[in-house]
């Protein structure tokens, strides 16, 4: 049986930039889901999709921004630990003492979940 992740909240901090930080969303068709794609640095919503646009919605039909102070993050662990684990991506941290894996070979890929 697969666990199911323990996540709790993560403890925001500053990011270090003074200018509002918006969390950017983008949807590339009419009937995909929407997606993060990144954040970005503006004083004001209008500001922030402007530049949003120029990066990361050239082709998006919709994209939404919004103040990342108003996210709430929830982690299985917190940000200092994703920090130390970047320069090497291919650390595997879900080392719990178990030899099932995250994703089984058979839905590997799957992009649709069947509800019964």
């Amino acid at each position: 049986m697969v666990e199911k992740a323990r996540r709790a909240p993560v403890d925001s901090d500053e990011r270090g930039n003074p200018t509002p930080q918006w969390e950017v969303f983008v949807r590339n068709e009419a009937g995909d889901p929407m997606r993060h794609v990144g954040s970005v640095a503006a004083a004001s919503a209008t500001e922030a999709h402007e530049h949003a646009g120029r990066l990361f919605g050239w082709y998006a039909v919709d994209m939404w921004v919004c103040p990342a102070e108003s996210v709430e993050r929830f982690s299985t662990r917190g940000l200092a630990d994703d920090a130390e684990e970047r320069p090497d991506e291919e650390a595997d941290d879900d080392d719990d003492g178990s030899d099932e894996p995250r994703v089984y070979k058979e839905t590997a890929g799957a992009s649709e979940v069947n509800s019964l």
